[in-house]
């Protein structure tokens, strides 16, 4: 079932890419951008994508409820819908704001939950083309490859923090008291790189402080299944209906999981 769900998912995202995706690559006008919030864009490509998406993973598993990120953003009851029996969760294109202004890295994300836990997740790199993916209890991939996370070997350890949705107060402490003990480099504003990075050597901790579900529930199963750990700061695991609540660490290791909790617990 496990190989089989997984070429099944990869087909409709690979069409998902090739139909919506990479065609409006470099190539959308200013009508096809629209704001959705502060800082925040949606493109055409996003909506194309997510009907191809939807429609896709509909065939595979008719039973499961569907959320995506821009149904749920006009119909925010949908959000309500994250805690059913089966629920795929998609993200037609991970660091919109990377892909329309035309740049790398971006990507699609695609998640099933069960009763609000992810049992399955696929992270996908249509410029690679690269496919992360994860079951629960099964070990993580990438492509056919099973995969272990490995730190960075650096010290201090790297460290990628997003402050872009932090309160002012709480952006300063992390400056002061957390940023100090670690080499920072800059976040790539798109998840489906960055939860790559915590498993294959790249980075060895993040922050994370807004967790949609469409941004992180394929993410945190990769690091986890691949031996890392993303977990709420008090160490409670990551779950779909309850992505409205700020907070998120991943790492490369449990220790340094457990060394960064330590000192965000003293902020």
């Amino acid at each position: 079932m496990t190989l089989g769900l997984t070429n099944a998912v990869l087909t409709v995202i690979e069409d998902a890419a090739l139909r919506a995706v990479l065609p409006r690559y470099q190539s959308l006008a200013a009508h096809q951008i629209d704001a959705k919030a502060a800082d925040d864009v949606v493109t055409i490509a996003d909506k194309e994508a997510e009907l191809i998406l939807a429609e896709g993973l509909a065939r595979i598993l008719p039973e499961a409820t569907i959320v995506g990120e821009e149904a749920a953003h006009a119909d925010p009851a949908l959000l309500d819908r994250l805690g059913d029996a089966l629920c795929w969760i998609i993200d037609p294109i991970d660091g919109t704001n990377n892909y329309a202004a035309g740049k790398m890295p971006f990507g699609i994300m695609v998640s099933l939950s069960q009763s609000g836990e992810t049992i399955a997740g696929w992270i996908y790199d249509p410029m690679s083309p690269r496919l992360c993916h994860a079951h629960l209890g099964q070990g993580a991939f990438v492509g056919d490859y099973r995969t272990t996370a490995r730190t960075t070997g650096q010290v201090p350890p790297i460290a990628a923090i997003s402050l872009v949705f932090m309160d002012p107060s709480r952006r300063e402490a992390m400056k002061a008291h957390i940023a100090p003990h670690y080499s920072l480099v800059d976040i790539p504003r798109c998840a489906a790189e960055q939860y790559p990075r915590l498993v294959l050597g790249t980075n060895d901790v993040s922050i994370f402080e807004r967790t949609l579900a469409w941004d992180h529930a394929a993410g945190v199963l990769f690091v986890n299944e691949a031996g890392g750990k993303a977990a709420r700061p008090d160490g409670r695991p990551y779950r779909v209906d309850e992505a409205h609540l700020p907070g998120l660490i991943g790492a490369a290791s449990e220790a340094l999981w457990d060394d960064l909790a330590g000192r965000l617990a003293q902020l």
